[in-house]
């Protein structure tokens, strides 16, 4: 406590008294922000209740299904109608032969894929932001974006077709080889084809990261010296370092999580032995062969995993970047 004159400041008194007008303004706002939504509830009403409806019918209702993991279905006597049989079919998956075949099939794809894969729009993003002409960026940008609106069937027709026998690159190097019938092929040209899709439309992200970075440090590292590759590294990658983490924890939290359409489009009985995958399997057994009930097991066993995973990446990001507060 000190004196000023014949005023007597107290700042515990003054610091009690800003918290308590920063509360009283917070509660306030909150309460005008209430009665407005209770003012024009019809407007709030009209925009979020499709959503939410779509969100509990389609999301929420089919989570019931998971049930079938634990039974042997019937569809005729339905979900609630069904033998109970616990974890039988997650045992009859662990203990099939196919089992490990799988496991290592789907993981490879989707590790290599990231491996290769996540790098590529940070560099197409790196690159894009180098280019001055505005004219030639946005040709450069129509071309490497436009692979991510052809349909997967489409792109699988198309690698068919360039890769068969008697395809182009086959006539290019005077060879008849069948691509699509070696197994030590399918994950070159599934990983390849899916960088060459995805990679120019995933690089959006980074690029509009990029239009923020500081134009004031990359003039401050160009009179200081640095080089392009300093200027990257010291600059560019810092302001979307954030977003590339996040971009990665979701990338391993869906790393089982594979599109069977693209691989299913694409196998072979030849190439079966590294084409078969835990989603082209689930799809067979359940579609197929009508086994129901082992199908969604091996789906929910494949989500688990997921969920595991996104976790275990999530908190090591955590750890590793306290100070950033990295992470979801």
């Amino acid at each position: 406590m000190r004196q000023e004159g014949s005023t007597v400041v107290n700042p515990k008194r003054n610091l009690e008294k800003s918290i308590l007008i920063n509360k009283n303004s917070r509660k306030s706002k909150l309460k005008r922000k209430i009665n407005y939504i209770k003012k024009n509830y019809q407007l709030y009403l009209l925009f979020s209740l499709p959503p939410l409806i779509l969100l509990i019918v389609f999301k929420y209702i089919p989570i019931g299904g998971i049930l079938i993991a634990f039974e042997d279905y019937n569809p005729i006597a339905g979900i609630l109608g069904s033998d109970w049989v616990g974890l039988k079919h997650f045992q009859r998956f662990l203990a099939s032969p196919d089992f490990m075949k799988l496991l290592m099939n789907t993981l490879k794809l989707s590790v290599y894929g990231l491996l290769w894969g996540f790098p590529v729009p940070i560099v197409l993003a790196l690159l894009l932001t180098r280019v001055k002409s505005e004219r030639i960026k946005k040709i450069i940008q129509l071309v490497i974006y436009a692979p991510n609106f052809i349909s997967v069937i489409v792109i699988s027709g198309m690698i068919i077709l360039f890769l068969s026998p008697v395809g182009p690159v086959n006539q290019f190097f005077g060879t008849a080889i069948n691509f699509m019938a070696k197994p030590e092929a399918f994950r070159t040209i599934y990983i390849a084809s899916g960088i060459w899709q995805g990679a120019g439309w995933a690089s959006i992200i980074y690029t509009a990261a990029l239009s923020n970075a500081s134009k004031e440090l990359t003039e401050a590292a160009v009179i200081d010296g640095a080089n392009i590759f300093q200027q990257i590294w010291n600059v560019d990658i810092p302001a979307i370092k954030p977003i590339m983490v996040i971009q990665f924890i979701l990338s391993m939290g869906g790393i089982m999580s594979i599109g069977f359409e693209k691989a299913l489009a694409l196998q072979t009985s030849l190439n079966q032995p590294t084409s078969e995958i835990l989603a082209t399997y689930t799809y067979k057994m359940g579609l197929q062969l009508g086994d129901y009930s082992f199908s969604t097991a091996v789906g929910l066993f494949n989500a688990v995993i997921n969920i595991i995973l996104l976790i275990l990446v999530n908190t090591t990001v955590k750890k590793l970047n306290k100070d950033e507060e990295l992470g979801l």
